[in-house]
């Protein structure tokens, strides 16, 4: 149980930290370079965790370097990228809170995970708690924002479950290092094609991209794939909505935004639905059924 929270905590940095990444695109980072932006986000977060690590790719894991690469890296980074610039943080932020869902149904097809009643449970009530701490009124909708929001969500839960099935095989910070290369390198030439000479950064855009790229995505990548490889791909997937809670809060500090009530309620139904959803919940749960069950013998 111990081990189970402290992994737990760990995998939280991940949500948390890309829950400041939103404000950081929007308000920092050059806008129509959705391309340079995954490039220079990813490859040098890769670089780094590899000079820590020192270990290169080995057999099978040169091409499932570029596949998890393409997936959870180069495409993940590009749409968000994009959606960040097109969607209010609150819609980009309510689409990816079905990715828990999406998630658990993926690492049951492909692991053969089968998600339990509390997890499924949590979900429906975090999902419900993000809707009431973001959809707090009308808000404008790009159809290509939200193509690219929903598109990021479910090729990442994708590479996510791939990740975890081949996770017992390498270090998890190589294994981070070798996918955010990949998928750095897959992005760079099209950004090239794509758009031309690389943006000018000025020095705003220089802190977020490095801000970006040490902790929202060397530290916050390292964590996510260490909790995948010792959690359930249900209980990492909920403490995922830790990202809009983020979100919701960073507003309230930074830009003095007041929480209403509706936000919170829904702030408490997201904690509420993250707990439900571990696997101590089971646990307790599960006791207390035996408890019940043993009653009646202990009263004859």
């Amino acid at each position: 149980m111990e081990a189970t929270m402290r992994w737990t905590l760990v995998t939280a940095i991940a949500p948390v930290a890309w829950g400041t990444n939103y404000f950081v695109t929007h308000e920092y980072l050059p806008t129509d370079h959705p391309l340079y932006g995954a490039a220079i986000r990813a490859l040098p977060a890769g670089v780094l965790l590899l000079a820590l690590r020192r270990q290169a790719p080995h057999g099978t894991w040169w091409w499932k370097s570029l596949v998890l690469g393409t997936l959870n890296v180069g495409s993940f980074f590009t749409l968000i990228y994009l959606a960040a610039q097109l969607l209010p943080t609150s819609i980009a932020s309510t689409i990816m809170a079905s990715s828990p869902a999406v998630l658990m149904l993926l690492a049951w097809a492909v692991n053969a995970e089968r998600p339990y009643s509390l997890p499924l449970v949590g979900v429906g009530i975090g999902f419900a708690g993000v809707c009431l701490m973001l959809l707090t009124g009308d808000v404008p909708l790009n159809a290509l924002g939200v193509l690219a929001s929903v598109t990021a969500m479910v090729t990442s839960s994708f590479g996510y479950v791939l990740a975890k099935r081949w996770s017992s095989e390498v270090d998890v910070l190589a294994s981070t290092s070798w996918q955010l290369i990949a998928g750095g390198l897959v992005v760079l030439p099209l950004a090239v094609v794509r758009e031309g000479a690389p943006p000018d950064l000025d020095a705003g855009a220089i802190l977020g991209f490095a801000y970006v790229t040490v902790v929202a995505t060397a530290v916050a990548f390292a964590a996510w794939f260490a909790g995948l490889r010792h959690l359930p791909a249900a209980t990492v997937g909920l403490v995922g909505l830790l990202n809009p809670v983020t979100g919701v809060l960073l507003g309230t500090v930074i830009a003095k935004e007041p929480l209403t009530l509706q936000q919170i309620c829904g702030l408490v139904l997201v904690l509420f639905g993250i707990v439900l959803g571990q696997p101590i919940a089971a646990t307790a749960t599960a006791r207390i059924r035996s408890r019940a069950t043993r009653a009646p013998w202990r009263s004859s």
